[in-house]
């Protein structure tokens, strides 16, 4: 039977580590971190996903899957670990896919599979990974099947998205391809795609350059119509109508560890971008807009007191990766530096702040900030809010809140 390494057991390596594992593989897991590799090895996960717990428990106990500190030999390798962008130098920083192939190589014999999973600049297959698994002695165009096949998931909907979202494989040779395509058959009901490697690494940048230009668009636009008085929610609403009209929503800015980090992979290449940058430079200054929002809100107040409702990039995760509400806090603190700031976020536990209980955050608030689409705070009730804050002022930056009701209970609600 097939073995399989998975190298990286996060937000991808492990949802695809036990998914393979509950199609009856030998799924080596390994990681570098000896606490993940502890707590999976009980059947404990790391990360706040539906239905993973259960799933990776599962694959756990069943024996199909092991957690590692070290790499195993197998008969697949799957690299699933981060490609941070260097925010100095706007450059992707390669050095956790070099670790990891180095890893594998003391072990690669004729004929294994090594699949690049994580997102990076076109050519890397080519021009970073092959050199290094050329130091095993093997030919990695003759001797070996390398792919990259990037992953296209959602968190939130991880488990669920692995296998039925399309699935492109780019392979540098045909074989490779091949040979990708049927392990990934055993899950996988969606369309594959079949393409060389440095294509199925550009299309996966240029999917969430499209998403950032976008957004930025929307972003833009609700500036424009904060000035005309106008609200850009339904001016965008409306605008969607037309069937050639797919905007997205406006918010904070952009977070998560791939639209913000991937369209610098393709400006690292074309250095003279110009729509790329514009749409970094208009997602990036949307938190800078928040703070407006808020000293707007708390007008005369030497140090306020915000409920921050919101530290994830998205709702109904706990990733805080790249987050703009990470962002926000950071200026808030400098703008008021006697500022108290109360952060609560129901999936979020390391963010780099304290967190509290939703009653705290709000208790003699005198603004209250939603920062994050959690659902919890969509239900949240303004009759219930209003006995708790000291002023009755929310700042909504994701249209979480129905106007009109908290207005009627007395509250002022600006809105990105």
């Amino acid at each position: 039977m097939t073995s399989i390494c998975v190298l990286g057991l996060g937000y991808i390596g492990l949802p695809t580590a036990a998914m393979f594992a509950t199609h009856g593989y030998r799924v080596h897991g390994y990681d570098v971190n000896a606490d993940i590799v502890s707590r999976l090895s009980k059947g404990e996960t790391h990360i706040e996903e539906p239905g993973l717990k259960a799933f990776v428990r599962d694959a756990v106990h069943s024996g199909k899957l092991v957690p590692s500190d070290r790499v195993v030999a197998s008969d697949v390798y799957i690299l699933c670990v981060p490609s941070p962008v260097d925010h100095a130098t706007h450059e992707a920083d390669l050095s956790y896919v070099v670790q990891a192939a180095e890893g594998i190589v003391p072990h690669l014999k004729k004929g294994d599979l090594v699949i690049l999973e994580t997102t990076v600049p076109a050519r890397t297959t080519e021009d970073v990974l092959i050199p290094v698994l050329a130091k095993s002695g093997l030919d990695p165009r003759r001797d070996l099947k390398v792919v990259h096949c990037p992953e296209t998931v959602l968190p939130g909907n991880m488990i669920y998205e692995l296998a039925h979202n399309h699935r492109v494989i780019g392979g540098v040779t045909e074989e490779a391809t091949r040979a990708a395509r049927d392990l990934y058959a055993c899950f996988v009901k969606a369309e594959f795609i079949e393409t060389d490697a440095t294509t199925a690494e550009f299309v996966k940048l240029a999917e969430n350059a499209y998403r950032d230009v976008n957004i930025a668009l929307a972003n833009e636009l609700a500036l424009v119509c904060r000035k005309l008085g106008i609200d850009s929610r339904e001016a965008l609403r409306i605008a969607r109508k037309h069937p050639r009209v797919h905007l997205h929503e406006p918010g904070p800015g952009v977070g998560g560890h791939c639209i913000p980090v991937d369209p610098w992979f393709i400006i690292q290449q074309l250095p003279t971008s110009k729509v790329l940058r514009a749409a970094r430079d208009v997602n990036d200054a949307m938190p800078a807009h928040v703070v407006s929002l808020v000293e707007e809100a708390v007008h005369g107040l030497p140090s306020p007191t915000i409920a921050v409702l919101g530290l994830a990039y998205k709702g109904n995760i706990d990733d805080a990766r790249e987050s703009p509400a990470i962002a926000v806090v950071e200026l808030l603190k400098k703008r008021w530096p006697d500022a108290v700031l109360r952060l609560h976020d129901p999936y979020v536990r390391k963010a780099g702040f304290p967190t509290v209980d939703l009653d705290t955050a709000l208790h003699q608030a005198d603004c209250v900030l939603v920062l994050t689409d959690h659902a919890a705070y969509r239900g949240l009730d303004p009759r219930r809010v209003k006995d708790a804050v000291r002023r009755r002022v929310v700042v909504d930056t994701r249209a979480m809140l129905e106007p009109r009701q908290w207005i009627n209970s007395g509250f002022w609600v600006l809105r990105v």
